[in-house]
C-alpha cells in the first residue's frame, strides 16, 4: 500500500459503493471491515453471511454497530486498511435504536472523525447520498435525511478523497477517485 489516505465514498443503493471499497482495500496486507449493520432479521442474516464469502477470507470483519470511534482506534493501529461499511447505518443506529439527538450523532461523528484522523491506516468510508432523492412522507424520513446529509458533510471535510459512484463508476469530488486503484 502507498501513502495513509481516508475516503469517503458516497452513491445511492447498488451504486457500486462497497465494491469500490474493497477495490481500494484489495492491495492492502492486513484488511479490517468494520460493519455497521446488524443481523435483524432472516434477510440481513443472508445479506451479512453473503458479503462476508465474498471477501477475501484473510480480512477480519468486526461487527461495530455503536462503538466505531472505538473500532477505528483498535483496528487503525493493527490493520493496513480498514473499510467502514456504512456511515448511514451507523447513523440509523444511533437515531433509532439509541434514540440518539441530532446533537449526541454529531458529537459521536466528532469522535468519528479524530478517531480517522489518529488511524495510521487507510479508511474506506461507505455512505449513502441520501438528498438527491424524493423527499421522505415522514418526518422521521426527513430528519434521518438531514441528519445524514450532515453527518456524510462532516466526514468529507476531513477525507483526502471524496468519491460519488455513479452507475458503479466513481466520479472525483475530492482529490482522485482512484485513489490507490
Amino acid at each position: 500500500m502507498e501513502s495513509r489516505s481516508i475516503t469517503l465514498i458516497l452513491g445511492g443503493v447498488s451504486s457500486g459503493k462497497s465494491r469500490y471499497a474493497q477495490e481500494l482495500a484489495s492491495r492492502a496486507d492486513e484488511v479490517v471491515f468494520l460493519a455497521t449493520a446488524q443481523s435483524c432479521d432472516d434477510e440481513m442474516r443472508a445479506k451479512i453471511a453473503r458479503h462476508i464469502r465474498e471477501r477475501p477470507p484473510s480480512w477480519k470483519t468486526v461487527e461495530v454497530p455503536f462503538e466505531l470511534d472505538q473500532a477505528i482506534i483498535e483496528h487503525g493501529s493493527l490493520a493496513s486498511f480498514l473499510i467502514v461499511d456504512c456511515l448511514t447505518t451507523f447513523t440509523a443506529n444511533w437515531l433509532m435504536v439509541k434514540q440518539a439527538s441530532r446533537e449526541s450523532i454529531f458529537s459521536r461523528m466528532e469522535a468519528v472523525g479524530s478517531a480517522l484522523l489518529s488511524s495510521p491506516a487507510s479508511v474506506a468510508i461507505v455512505s449513502n447520498e441520501v438528498g438527491g432523492g424524493i423527499v421522505p412522507q415522514s418526518a422521521s424520513g426527513r430528519e434521518f435525511r438531514e441528519i445524514l446529509g450532515q453527518v456524510n458533510q462532516k466526514i468529507a471535510r476531513i477525507c483526502d478523497n471524496v468519491v460519488l459512484m455513479v452507475a458503479g463508476l466513481p466520479v472525483a469530488v475530492k482529490g482522485t477517485a482512484e485513489a490507490h486503484l
